[in-house]
């Protein structure tokens, strides 16, 4: 039985946003200054992380939950890892977009999950901004802004700073803003629907894609604004900041100056350390961890002690 944290490489992805702050923040090898995101926990037919020590080393997640369905807790699993766990670097503005939920990526793409997402600011520069919904109240008026290109008066923007958390259902039309970065938890889908991407051309001198008719299937008319309660625990040395509890997932950021046995459980944990350094202390063995490792507790662990001065974003199912 596996009896330790699985701690897990990234797979990066450039981008035409990217930047290099993976590296100046995480210490991550990006392989270049146009770096826009790090899958840190990840299973996806696009990139799935190479689990980096213990008997499975050198394997992918995704191989991982298809093949040891007992290290998360069942005797028989779904076909697909539900969650997705990425850092972005926005050193320009994200196209704005649009995701689809569970029903409509079946119907659309057939695929299992559509896209419900959180992000919680990890930095950014002073005046940061994201958009974050849309000003029309049916389907023609957004079209109809579209079409006439008045994206100043369609698009809500609001003001971000370091420690805030947004929750981004499907449906919701948004785009992170030049200068953030963030940690996403998501369900697990790469499904995208481009509305607007600030008429800029990637090195070949072409426009990306964009796909209003299927954006305009799937956004939210009106927009509604959804801000979850955050419920704080205290406990030993730990606080622990329930920032969201949903049907797709549940996120915590938890803030450790000193040491805690088994502040949570479920199947499985998925934990990102994004301040300070400790150990975590599993059936007599100690594992170091650091600003910027990623790994699961999986349901074959019974207890755990976490000791040092650390933040950490935590999520399940």
């Amino acid at each position: 039985m596996y009896k330790e944290p699985i701690f897990l490489e990234p797979v990066f992805m450039e981008r035409i946003w990217g930047g290099t702050k993976l590296q100046q923040l995480f210490n991550y090898n990006i392989p270049s200054d146009q770096t826009g995101e790090a899958w840190v926990i990840a299973a996806h037919p696009h990139g799935s992380s190479t689990i980096m020590n213990g008997p499975l080393k050198g394997e992918n997640l995704a191989d991982t939950w298809k093949e040891h369905p007992a290290l998360f807790g069942k005797s028989m699993k779904d076909e697909h890892f539900p969650l997705l766990v990425k850092i972005l670097d926005a050193a320009d503005y994200l196209s704005v977009q649009v995701h689809p939920d569970d029903a409509d990526a079946k119907k659309i793409v057939g695929e299992q999950f559509g896209k419900t997402e959180c992000w919680y600011i990890l930095d950014c520069e002073p005046n940061a901004e994201i958009i974050f919904g849309h000003h029309a109240l049916t389907k023609d008026q957004f079209l109809t802004m579209v079409q006439a290109e008045e994206w100043d008066h369609l698009l809500k923007r609001q003001k971000v700073q370091k420690g805030d958390f947004v929750f981004v259902p499907s449906g919701t039309i948004h785009a992170i803003g030049k200068g953030i970065v963030l940690l996403e938890t998501q369900q697990n889908s790469d499904i995208t629907y481009r509305i607007y991407d600030f008429d800029r051309t990637e090195k070949n001198g072409n426009k990306r894609e964009l796909h209003i008719d299927s954006a305009v299937d799937v956004i939210t008319f009106p927009h509604e604004e959804n801000r979850p309660d955050t419920v704080v625990t205290t406990m030993e040395d730990i606080i622990m900041k329930r920032l969201i509890q949903s049907p797709y997932f549940t996120v915590y950021h938890w803030k450790l100056d000193g040491k805690v046995a088994n502040p949570l459980f479920d199947d499985y944990l998925l934990l990102t350390v994004i301040e300070g350094s400790g150990k975590i202390l599993v059936g007599g063995q100690e594992f170091s961890i650091k600003k910027g490792n990623n790994f699961i507790l999986p349901q074959t662990i019974e207890t755990y002690e976490i000791q040092g001065q650390l933040e950490m974003i935590v999520s399940h199912e």
